[in-house]
């Protein structure tokens, strides 16, 4: 398995290289531990500001020196006897050169912490994370725990959800976790008034549809649960109404989950705006890790292992 982690220095990515360390990794697999020293005003985390100081080669070699010293760290953290572990320090914009990396590495999983050092980034999911999630040629996994228990795994049927639940079947790092599988039905009811009687009219049209959207998700995840029953997985299924993002993100607090698996649909344009409507939802609101699969992904095949090496950093 080849696993590209990305630092900052931030406490979210010190999470993120933590939960790499942690992980059940295969031997022979492959992690690419990459930093990325941006230009200009990114340098500083002030996308508006109009120039950079006329000793920005001063002011760069510092955050450089730093991030140097995390990546190291970071590759003696995470370091393995059975794993080849390296690190690399790019440059550019900080999401594209990520994913570029990944690209080149051929990583099979890309994992960032949710916040970096940006002014923006601290108040919103940060924008790299973002980026990254929507481009990355692989699933990514978005760190707010160093640790993985259990997992939530949002199922609806799609060809997405499905791979999904495959990367969770497959992947020998969320092997022997409990998975609680979770369907949610979506139906919009109309604003019923004050009037006495009102709800209950509103209602009436829409008991069925509700009853049978209700009973069509409960099949949808029976079906998922007995499937990874069946793959040796201690499973357990729930079906939830409203809407699916809050559901979701409801059901994994309740559950006490360290990740939430969701799977969606491309990468740009219109099907970037599907990502938003849920799993983009779920990336920014949930709690706990998040781990984001689009459909098609390829599989790490264990038989793909490389042989072991010495793991050397370059710059």
């Amino acid at each position: 398995m080849r696993v590209l982690l990305a630092i900052d220095g931030s406490m979210s990515s010190d999470k993120a290289r933590d939960l790499v360390a942690s992980l059940s990794l295969p031997a022979g697999s492959s992690v690419r531990i990459v930093g990325v020293v941006e230009h200009g005003s990114e340098l500083f985390g002030l996308p508006w500001m109009p120039d950079v100081p006329n000793d920005g080669a001063t002011f760069e070699r510092v955050p450089v020196e730093r991030l140097v010293e995390q990546l190291e760290v970071a590759e003696r953290e995470v370091a393995r006897r059975d794993c080849v572990v390296d690190h690399v320090l790019l440059r550019g914009h900080a999401a594209r050169a990520i994913v570029d990396e990944a690209r080149t590495f051929g990583a099979d999983l890309v994992v960032m912490g949710s916040r970096g050092h940006g002014a923006l980034s601290i108040a919103v999911l940060g924008s790299t994370s973002a980026e990254v999630v929507d481009h990355a040629p692989c699933p990514v996994l978005v760190v707010r725990r160093s640790r993985l228990g259990s997992i939530l795994l949002a199922e609806d049927g799609s060809v997405g959800a499905d791979a999904a639940a495959r990367v969770v079947d497959a992947w020998p790092i969320l092997a022997d976790l409990p998975v609680t599988v979770v369907s949610v039905a979506e139906i919009g009811i109309p604003f019923a008034g004050g009037a006495p009687g009102a709800y209950e009219q509103v209602m009436e049209p829409y008991s069925e549809p509700i009853e049978t959207s209700h009973r069509q998700c409960g099949e949808i995840a029976g079906r998922r649960g007995d499937w990874l029953a069946r793959e040796g997985r201690t499973v357990d299924c729930e079906v939830r109404d409203g809407d699916a993002a809050a559901e979701i993100i409801a059901a994994a607090s309740a559950h006490g989950s360290d990740l939430v698996v969701v799977g969606t649909r491309g990468h740009t344009g219109l099907t970037r705006m599907i990502l938003g409507s849920v799993a983009r939802n779920v990336l920014i609101h949930a709690a706990c890790s998040v781990l984001v699969v689009h459909e098609g992904v390829r599989l790490p095949d264990p038989d793909e292992a490389e042989p072991v090496a010495a793991g050397v950093g370059r710059r």
